[in-house]
């Protein structure tokens, strides 16, 4: 069986949206992705533009499958609305244009949750239907066999206790 990670490129389109409050002028979100092309930038650019949000195009990223994954693709692709997580951070250089950068993609229920515990902003993507057929497919090749279930080793009484054995009050 192979199990060398499996890649398709992904280009990012980030959004500034203006806000009108007095804490924050501005918010950053993940709104679409993009196959990459021939056109795909090298650079992040500006990719639209309107009165109220400023749409940026990132360089391709790669959404790479790993085999110890296959179970976490497969609770995502069979769930209402299949995503592709965006994880992104401010640049290091706060003059940076734009100030932010996709940094990773995933179809990983198990690694977007493992982004946001530790503290990383991930935003979650509609997932592309040939995109989502490819990982429901590699999820199905490599998904595990459920393990066999273990024989309790100690009674269950009627009460919801496990003992060793006796009256049934747990003694």
């Amino acid at each position: 069986m192979e199990s060398s990670p499996v890649t398709l490129r992904l280009a990012v389109i980030m959004e500034r949206r203006v806000l009108h409050n007095k804490w924050a002028d501005h918010a950053w979100e993940a709104r679409a992705l993009l196959p990459e092309a021939a056109d795909s930038p090298a650079v992040p650019a500006v990719f639209a533009r309107s009165a109220t949000a400023t749409h940026w195009i990132f360089p391709p990223l790669d959404l790479t499958l790993h085999t110890d994954e296959a179970d976490n693709y497969l609770l995502n692709v069979t769930a209402a609305e299949p995503r592709i997580f965006v994880m992104w951070r401010p640049d290091e250089n706060p003059d940076a244009e734009p100030p932010v950068r996709p940094m990773c993609i995933s179809a990983s229920y198990g690694e977007a949750a493992r982004w946001m515990d530790s503290g990383e902003k991930v935003d979650g993507l509609a997932m592309p239907a040939a995109v989502r057929d490819w990982v429901e497919a590699f999820g199905r090749r490599f998904q595990k066999a459920p393990e066999p279930r273990r024989q309790k080793r100690f009674a269950r009484t009627g009460d919801g206790n496990t003992h060793y054995g006796g009256d049934g009050r747990g003694g």
